[in-house]
C-alpha cells in the first residue's frame, strides 16, 4: 500500500480552491424532526440511471450523526442573489431558517425558496471518506428555474451578472482594512467557514468612505490608516487596496482578533490576503515595513523608514 504524502494544508485547501463551483444548501430534518442545513460545494452529479447526486459533510460537523442517519436530504442550489443564505448556513446561528423562506418537500426534507434549483434525495449510501464523508443521493423529485446560479472561486463569490458588469466596466475596487492591535488583527468569517479581512466594494462615496464604513462596522476604534498593498486580482477582475489601521481600543462586533502568525492565518481562505497578513507579521517582528505592489501573485515591495509603519 502507498504512503499518503504529507500535503501542506493550507496549500491544498488552496488547489482545491482553484475549481470553480456552484454553492448549495443541504437540508434535512434530524430524528426530532428540526429542520437542518448547512453550506457546500462538494456537490456533483453522479449517475442518470439511476438518478444520483453527492454531496460531501466533515465529520467535524455538529449535524454529522444527523445526516448520516437521516434517510434522506435536500440539496438547494442557490441562485445569485442568495448570498445572505450561504453565509446563514455556514454560520454557527441559532436558528438558520427563521429568515429564509422554505418548505418541506414530499419526503420532509427543507426546500428553500428561489433558488436556481432542487433536489429531493433519499439516501443512497454513506462512505466515510477521511475527515469527510460522503452522501449519496437517489434522486426522489427535483425542479429547476431559469435563475442563474452562485458561484464560488478562491474563497470568493461570484455571479453571471457580476462578470457582465466587469467585463463591461473593467476591474472593480476592492478596499480592505488590516485592523491590528498588540501582534494580533481582526478578521472576519468569510461565509464559508474561512476567514478574511473586513472587505468591500468601494461604491460611489469613494475609497475613503468605504474605508471608514468598513472600520465603524466592526466596532472597534480604529484610524483610517495608510495603503500597505495595492495588487490587481486579475482573476476576479479586482483592483485591491488594503490599508493598515491600528487600533486604538473598543470591542469587535463582528470577527475576532487572530494572532499575527502563520499557523493561525490558515484559514485565511484567500491566498493573497493570507500571503500580505504573512508579510505583517513579519515585518512587525522586525519593525521594517513596505508597501507591496503587484498583482494577486506576484509584485514587488517598497519599503519605508526602519520603525516606522507606511
Amino acid at each position: 500500500m502507498t504512503d499518503t504524502p504529507q500535503f501542506d494544508r493550507r496549500a491544498l485547501r488552496d488547489a482545491f480552491g482553484s475549481f470553480m463551483t456552484g454553492v448549495t444548501v443541504v437540508t434535512c430534518r434530524d430524528a426530532a424532526g428540526q429542520p437542518l442545513g448547512f453550506t457546500a460545494n462538494s456537490f456533483s452529479s453522479v449517475s442518470l440511471d439511476p438518478p444520483l447526486l453527492l454531496v460531501s459533510i466533515a465529520r467535524s460537523s455538529a449535524n454529522y450523526a444527523a445526516f448520516t442517519g437521516a434517510g434522506g436530504f435536500a440539496v438547494n442550489i442557490l441562485s445569485e442573489g442568495q448570498k445572505d443564505i450561504s453565509n446563514t448556513f455556514a454560520r454557527p446561528v441559532e436558528d438558520r431558517f427563521a429568515s429564509v423562506y422554505w418548505k418541506d418537500s414530499d419526503n420532509g426534507s427543507p426546500l428553500i425558496g428561489n433558488v436556481s434549483a432542487w433536489f429531493d434525495c433519499a439516501l443512497h449510501h454513506c462512505i466515510e471518506a477521511g475527515d469527510h464523508a460522503i452522501l449519496i443521493g437517489r434522486v426522489l423529485g427535483f425542479a429547476a428555474t431559469p435563475a442563474p446560479g452562485l458561484g464560488y472561486y478562491r474563497g470568493s463569490y461570484f455571479t453571471p451578472a457580476d462578470t457582465a458588469t466587469r467585463l463591461a466596466t473593467g476591474p472593480e475596487v476592492v478596499v480592505s482594512a488590516v485592523i491590528e492591535q498588540g501582534g494580533q488583527v481582526l478578521l472576519a468569517d468569510d461565509g464559508t467557514g474561512g476567514l478574511t479581512l473586513p472587505t468591500a466594494r468601494v461604491g460611489r462615496d469613494g475609497v475613503s468612505a468605504t474605508l471608514a464604513g468598513l472600520i465603524a462596522a466592526t466596532g472597534v476604534e480604529a484610524a483610517p490608516g495608510f495603503i500597505y498593498s495595492v495588487y490587481e486580482d486579475v482573476a476576479r477582475g479586482h483592483q485591491h487596496i488594503s490599508f493598515l489601521c491600528p487600533a486604538t481600543g473598543g470591542v469587535a462586533a463582528t470577527g475576532s482578533y487572530v494572532d499575527l502568525d502563520p499557523k493561525a492565518l490558515e484559514d485565511v481562505t484567500d491566498p493573497a490576503m493570507r500571503v500580505l497578513l504573512e508579510r505583517l507579521a513579519e515585518e512587525s517582528r522586525v519593525g521594517n515595513y513596505g508597501i507591496y505592489f503587484g498583482d494577486q501573485n506576484s509584485g514587488q515591495v517598497a519599503l519605508v523608514a526602519k520603525g516606522k509603519t507606511p
